[in-house]
């Protein structure tokens, strides 16, 4: 049962957003979050119910983990009837791959989760934390006819709302520091804010919403470059437990086809090591029917990852490989669309 009026959780696990200047020392330090409006008087004019979970102690971005990732998960699983959107504030580093993770898992998720941050504090002058913020709050609370209009995990971030699984931080300096290349805004915040409806995916009602917790870390990253030598790749192919692999290859899906390579790509698919294919580029799609470089690795049985971002793809084989499945279901889903993450 939802509140009656609308009431929003405001999740703080540290960041950037967060900090203000202590006046005594000019350090930047973190804000008691209970006191959210002292600090950002504006929100009062929304009449929302707003309410502030603050991790302690908070986390860096960059020290982010998957029990961070299960925490925000049952965090938004124990007060999902009592809200009607949540807002989590995090650092922007590794925003993209928390958003993905929670995409995954928070299955059947029918309430909208914004993630949002700054590059400088809310305490700046010239913050755009303060923005973010106001938007983020805003959008977790759009209903209409007592359904929310976003309901996904999302990035709103300098004026556009995307998709978290399609994200990528691209700018470590502008204010418009993430992505999405491969699928389109879901809304744009300007006098007002415009949804792009089409683009928003809608569960079916009758689906029950479930919490996934457990995630399987046994997965590496061969990013390919010209050179790269026999030893690098066994380094990464050969660790002990190994499970999967997100293989970072050239344009759509392409690798070198020195046979050296190829029998170890071949070897550790035997074993039953799951082998993602991933472009590095930042737009486009892996077809590995298209050359004969990347033919090569389908024969050897590497999946296509399709468009799916790389901070995408290591969460979604995360959260496969912590669902216990076989090997050929694994396999299986790793080339579909889960959560949006892939374009069918």
């Amino acid at each position: 049962m939802q509140a009656s009026a609308t009431s929003i959780l405001i999740i703080y696990t540290g960041g950037t957003i967060g900090m203000k200047e202590n006046p005594e020392t000019g350090a930047l330090a973190p804000f008691k979050f209970d006191q959210l409006l002292n600090e950002v008087p504006e929100l009062r004019k929304f009449g929302f119910s707003l309410d502030t979970i603050s991790f302690d102690p908070l986390i860096d971005s960059s020290d982010i983990s998957p029990a961070i990732w299960a925490e925000l998960a049952l965090i938004v699983k124990n007060n999902y009837h009592k809200y009607h959107g949540f807002v989590i504030l995090h650092g922007t580093d590794t925003m993209s791959f928390s958003a993905s993770a929670l995409s995954f898992m928070l299955e059947n998720l029918n309430k909208p989760v914004v993630f949002t941050g700054s590059q400088l504090p809310i305490g700046m002058l010239r913050t755009d934390g303060k923005e973010n913020l106001i938007s983020a709050i805003e959008i977790a609370a759009a209903y209409s006819n007592g359904k929310p209009l976003v309901p996904e995990v999302t990035i709103f971030f300098e004026n556009q709302l995307f998709r978290g699984n399609r994200t990528t931080k691209h700018n470590a300096e502008h204010f418009n520091a993430f992505r999405s290349d491969n699928y389109p805004p879901l809304a744009q915040a300007g006098i007002s804010i415009k949804y792009n409806f089409p683009y928003i995916h809608y569960p079916t009602p009758s689906q029950e919403f479930k919490v996934h917790t457990n995630l399987g870390c046994d997965v590496a990253i061969l990013k390919l470059f010209p050179g790269i030598s026999p030893a690098t790749v066994d380094a990464i192919l050969n660790q002990e437990g190994l499970k999967a692999v997100v293989l970072e290859t050239y344009g759509a899906g392409n690798a070198i086809s020195d046979d050296w390579f190829l029998k170890r790509i071949q070897k550790a698919v035997e074993k039953g090591i799951v082998i993602l294919n991933v472009t590095q580029c930042k737009a486009g799609v892996v077809d590995m029917d298209k050359y004969e470089n990347g033919l090569l690795l389908k024969k050897l049985g590497v999946l296509n990852g399709k468009d799916i971002t790389f901070e995408a793809a290591i969460v979604k084989l995360m959260f496969l490989l912590g669902k216990n499945l076989s090997l050929e279901k694994t396999k299986e889903l790793a080339q579909k669309s889960i959560s949006g993450e892939i374009t069918s």
